[in-house]
């Protein structure tokens, strides 16, 4: 059965993961990686910055997709 582990560690200058702790497993496994960059990442930043200046997403400026409002919806406190 498929389940998730949240982990941390640092990509090293031969581009391998190296992670924090150890995984609580001691066999041969494959694993699904995904890896998700710190919020100061060059490439997070290239990534918004390309997304916001794709024209593919130039449709949003339409004023038919302009539905809300701030007054809709609840306050969200986490």
């Amino acid at each position: 059965m498929p389940y998730a582990i949240k982990a941390t560690g640092i990509i090293n200058s031969q581009r391998q993961l190296l992670l924090d702790e150890s995984l609580p497993f001691f066999y041969p496994k494959r694993v699904r990686v995904i890896v998700f960059f710190t919020e100061d990442s060059e490439i997070e930043k290239e990534w918004i910055e390309s997304a916001a200046s794709n024209p593919a997403f130039d449709f949003l400026n339409a004023p038919e997709e302009d539905i809300y409002t701030l007054t809709d919806g609840k306050e969200f406190h986490d």
